[in-house]
């Protein structure tokens, strides 16, 4: 497959491994390291995710901003609600990836998530609209910082005041060990959840506490994936490390999904971060369960 080429779209109504495997393989393995050293690979990242959009029957919407006398690129898809179309849950995952690695895990496990669950989408009905959201540059030397791709998204929803009832951040949920020992945590956290690497985490803030409630339940109710949850304070190392931070600092629920990267993942931010290393067919089973999270959330007799 040359560069970005575009896989076959499924139809089916149902997450598909080898999708989210020929997806972190176009993104990791033919585009490989993509950030503002690597322009053209940037914007061939972004120009894969705007053609698996299209090809999924959706209008992208891309918002620009200038950063370094360069234009950069978050990109948006929206499945419009019936009942309730102004009341968002919005899905999002950063599409660039760290100098000197290809980002298989980090974070192209997370945009194959996020192209599989637009598509399971695309023909459901639903009440509250899905914003599916790929953000630019949440890597350093932008990370945390006002040029963030997701911090410039957040500030314009605000700015607008656009009703986002939750936001997901899928960061770094492909890698996953059975070994004893194979999962490690920030200080003290080790006492109270399991030392393998084999679950999937939602993190919040205390004030996003009811979303992260809401979307235990329906991932529970959906599938038996082992699943760890933590409701704390957002300065607990790893806690705000990705684009959820840019919508706590704008006030909007929200929580990550992820792997735990650093805490489990012996490649992060590393060359050796790339496709083989992913496990596709717990991504795909994690994936589904999100589906059910995602179609939980838009139902808008229920608060997230």
């Amino acid at each position: 497959m040359l560069m970005g080429t575009m896989p076959e779209i499924l139809m089916a109504d149902t997450v598909s491994e080898d999708m989210l495997h020929q997806h972190v393989q176009a993104l990791a393995g033919e585009i490989g390291e993509r950030n503002v050293l690597h322009p053209r690979a940037l914007r061939a990242a972004a120009d894969y995710v705007r053609r698996s959009w299209e090809a999924q029957g959706y209008p992208v919407i891309t918002h620009e901003y200038v950063l370094g006398g360069e234009r950069w690129a978050n990109l948006e898809v929206v499945h419009r609600g019936q009942r309730a179309p102004n009341e968002i849950v919005l899905v999002g995952a950063h599409y660039d990836s760290v100098f000197g690695s290809p980002g298989a895990n980090d974070n192209g496990s997370g945009v194959a998530a996020l192209l599989e669950l637009s598509r399971v989408f695309a023909n459901r009905q639903i009440d509250r609209s899905v914003h599916f959201v790929a953000f630019v540059n949440e890597e350093p030397p932008f990370f945390k910082t006002e040029n963030m791709g997701s911090q410039h998204y957040a500030r314009a929803a605000r700015a607008n005041n656009e009703d986002i009832r939750a936001m997901l951040a899928l960061e770094t949920i492909g890698y996953y060990d059975d070994a004893p020992g194979s999962q490690q945590y920030p200080p003290l956290f080790s006492l109270f959840f399991p030392d393998r690497g084999d679950f999937i985490g939602l993190v919040s803030n205390f004030s996003s506490r009811q979303l992260l409630r809401r979307a235990v339940t329906a991932f529970r109710a959906a599938s038996d994936f082992p699943l760890e949850y933590v409701s704390t304070f957002g300065w607990v190392p790893g806690v705000d490390w990705s684009d959820h931070g840019s919508f706590w600092n704008e006030g909007y629920p929200a929580i990550m999904v992820t792997d735990t990267a650093l805490y489990r993942y012996p490649y992060y931010h590393s060359a050796q971060d790339t496709p083989d290393k992913l496990d596709y067919v717990r991504l795909a089973r994690v994936s589904t369960a999100l589906v059910a999270v995602v179609e939980a959330l838009a139902k808008s007799d229920q608060a997230p």
